[in-house]
């Protein structure tokens, strides 16, 4: 059994989730061990919390939870047979296999002892790595263990706190965007980017650093291993028809998604890492 740090103890949400709380001298957060699920991160320097939780978020385990950075692998979106949307990595128990108070952070090092599943072929180690300063670095390592190799999709899902939306803009993308809402239609970033209806896009030029400016400053958001940005927010209607997330909610939320959606190939013993840091 892993010792925790001075900085981590463990709580208990629901009879199901139990959470690891840091509290050091940089930030604080929280990690749901169902899921390895970033619930919380509030840097010192500023006392403004970087993510969103749904206020009617299940804690029950009955579905994933609405908020913060659920780990979505080993496929991205719905499937057309059926299977859980995002895969099932985010419904799963973690373990703690590495804490550490270091000079700058916490870290937690956290495994997925069962990667296998309906859905996927492949045999892999999947490890999420989450360093808790200034800034926040949480980084999705996936390697293929077996003998032939495999294709995967993944995403560092990221809900974003935001004052309004009707007052934010996002920063920092460029190029074409493949748009759901619009049957995959094919668009150019728009110049500024803000928000005034549903969105769900796929960006396709993979920029390393784009920011989420708003009223009381910018959340920048570090992206690495990733092949494309994926953008959400449902809007009125899919808010209000969303069982785990309140009417307006929509209107505190933002997703920025470290994502691969292309599909990444993995040779047996090679490792691909995910990361995204946010600050």
């Amino acid at each position: 059994m892993v010792v925790m740090p001075e900085s981590v103890t463990l709580s208990q949400r629901s009879d199901v989730i139990e959470v690891l709380e840091i509290d050091n001298e940089f930030a604080t957060a929280s990690i749901s061990l169902w899921g390895a699920h970033m619930l919380s991160f509030e840097p010192k320097h500023d006392s403004r919390e970087r993510l969103w939780v749904s206020e009617t978020a299940r804690f029950d385990g009955s579905k994933s939870i609405r908020g913060g950075i659920p780990v979505c692998w080993p496929w991205f979106g719905s499937r057309d047979d059926d299977l859980q949307a995002h895969g099932y990595a985010r419904k799963r128990y973690w373990r703690v296999i590495n804490a550490s108070d270091e000079p700058l952070f916490t870290e937690i090092t956290l495994e997925l002892t069962d990667t296998a599943g309906k859905g996927f072929e492949g045999s892999a180690s999947l490890l999420l790595t989450i360093r808790v300063g200034d800034s926040l670095s949480v980084s999705l390592s996936t390697e293929n263990t077996g003998d032939t190799a495999f294709t995967y999709n993944g995403a560092l899902h990221t809900y974003f706190d935001v004052l309004d939306i009707n007052h934010t803009e996002l920063q920092g993308l460029s190029g074409d965007y493949s748009d759901k809402t619009q049957n995959w239609a094919i668009l150019p970033t728009p110049e500024p980017y803000r928000f005034s209806e549903e969105t769900d896009r796929i960006h396709l030029n993979p920029v390393g650093r784009v920011s989420i400016a708003q009223g009381d400053g910018k959340t920048t958001v570090d992206s690495v291993g990733h092949d494309s940005l994926v953008v959400w927010n449902p809007w009125t209607k899919r808010s209000a028809d969303l069982v785990d997330m309140a009417d307006d909610g929509y209107l505190g939320m933002l997703c920025v998604e470290t994502a691969v959606t292309q599909g990444k190939t993995l040779e047996p013993g090679e490792v691909h890492v995910l990361e995204q840091t946010i600050s």
